[in-house]
């Protein structure tokens, strides 16, 4: 994994006309065709970029943030933040002037640049929502939700380590112009005040961040893609008796250069080639936890330290200088952030495939046994029917034999009464009487107690027809 390291650049505002009026002199000036200032006689810093005091907000985006804009549609996080004193320019190079176009800031500039690249990507599916917090007085803020309680937004971690804020409203978005109306109503509710310094002084860190996912089609095989552009105006470090704050604003002083502090130990921290094994102490603040991953972490990260080239503002803006050549030495280690949910999407999708064929395939089966059982219960069936058919041919069969052996056996019992009749005729008919009965007995004792027959009703007689008829011959000769 390559190693980044943060960018540094410095915004020297102009001369106010209050400063002009009341006859300051400047301290702080850039070394033209180089990117050094020398700040009082001899003090020289380099950056990465220097912008003096007639540079406009074209320089500054073109120069900074536009490859930033470029990391993140190719799947890298973004951070850039404003640093320095209280009336130093922060929130303008951030969010800009009212009115003209060329007074935008880098927010409005990289959110219409955002949707012209989406725009011209037609083979990438892009989803982008927007969040919008506050850090005041170590309390985070939702400024797109006022309901929300701040005891709801807490600040975690990932399973692979990265910083997430929890509790905070998105909104999806899918132009610039929604995106700068969100922009305006939270910045619109952001505490802010005045002081002798600034007439209106951010009294909070303000963090806007735009969430982008994509989804290409790589191959035939989707690949999910997601990276956070962190936009980052800090509240600017002050004296309190050159704010003249009190009370309420006096508080709030405290708290904010507490928050700065922290931040700065961070960045000696992480600066300092021989503490590369001690104890970084983002867990100080809310704002150095928000700032984590861009400190240090994974993101492709922009500092732009605003200052003001006041002689007397000379303290502060040395001390800016300081802060910001310390910052140069942080390495980040920035990578493509393939979406951590998309593997897990991908194996499921899998199961299920497997799942929907595994239950084709029951399905068929059933029907295939189904089709079997019912083609064997149709054969049964026939079978059944074709019995029942023959069992009441039976059936009629032996109603009437029966009906010709009770017929013969009365023909037979009237010619026993004959007169006329030899001896030996009489004997055999006698004879063939008792073998009838005997018969006809046996009949009675087998089948005589069956349910099944009527009561009442004489069981059929097992004896043929051709049997009787033989008899009767043999009595007739």
């Amino acid at each position: 994994m390559d190693e980044i390291p943060v960018k540094v650049a410095v915004r020297i505002r102009p001369l106010l006309s209050k400063e002009i009026l009341h006859n300051h002199q400047v301290c702080v000036r850039p070394v033209p065709n180089t990117q050094q200032i020398i700040i009082g006689k001899d003090r020289v810093f380099t950056f990465d970029h220097v912008f003096g005091k007639s540079s406009t907000q074209d320089d500054v985006y073109s120069s900074c943030i536009k490859p930033l804009l470029v990391s993140l549609i190719e799947g890298y996080n973004a951070t850039v933040f404003a640093y320095g004193q209280t009336g130093s320019g922060k929130t303008y190079t951030i969010g800009g002037g009212h009115g003209a176009e060329e007074e935008k800031g880098i927010i409005p500039r990289a959110i219409q640049e955002l949707f012209q690249a989406i725009s011209e990507n037609h083979n990438i599916d892009f989803t982008v929502k927007v969040s919008y917090i506050e850090v005041y007085k170590e309390d985070l803020r939702d400024l797109l939700e006022l309901e929300t309680n701040v005891k709801d937004i807490h600040i975690r971690e990932d399973e692979k380590g990265n910083t997430v804020i929890v509790g905070a409203k998105e909104c999806q978005v899918e132009s610039a112009d929604e995106v700068m109306s969100l922009l305006e109503a939270g910045s619109a509710v952001r505490h802010t005040s005045t002081t002798q310094m600034n007439e209106r002084s951010s009294r909070s860190h303000a963090i806007f961040t735009m969430s982008i996912l994509q989804q290409r089609d790589a191959n035939n095989g989707a690949t999910m893609i997601s990276s956070k552009f962190h936009f980052v105006d800090l509240a600017g470090s002050e004296r309190v008796t050159k704010t003249g704050n009190t009370g309420e604003r006096f508080k709030e002083s405290i708290q904010i250069n507490s928050g700065l502090l922290a931040l700065g130990n961070v960045i000696s921290a992480l600066a300092d080639p021989k503490r590369k094994s001690a104890h970084v102490p983002y867990r100080d603040a809310k704002i150095t936890r928000i700032l984590k991953d861009s400190l240090g972490g994974n993101a492709n990260t922009v500092m732009i330290t605003c200052i003001s080239p006041s002689t007397s503002d000379f303290d502060e803006s040395l001390n800016s200088l300081k802060y910001s050549n310390r910052a140069k030495n942080i390495k980040n280690k920035p990578i493509v952030n393939y979406n951590p949910d998309w593997d897990r999407i991908d194996e499921m999708e899998l199961e299920i495939k497997a799942l929907r064929e595994a239950l084709h395939n029951q399905q068929s089966s059933r029907v295939s046994r189904t089709s079997q059982v019912s083609q064997d219960w149709s054969q049964e069936k026939n079978k059944m029917q074709a019995l029942e058919e023959q069992l009441a041919q039976y059936q009629l069969e032996c109603f009437n034999h029966r009906h010709c052996t009770e017929e013969a056996l009365e023909l037979l019992y009237e010619l026993k009464d004959l007169s006329g009749l030899t001896k030996s005729q009489k004997n055999r008919l006698q004879s063939w009487l008792a073998v009838a009965e005997e018969l006809r007995s046996d009949v009675k004792a087998v089948s005589g107690t069956d349910s099944a027959v009527s009561v009442g009703r004489e069981e059929p007689h097992h004896i043929t027809i051709l049997q009787l008829k033989r008899e009767l011959k043999k009595c007739q000769v």
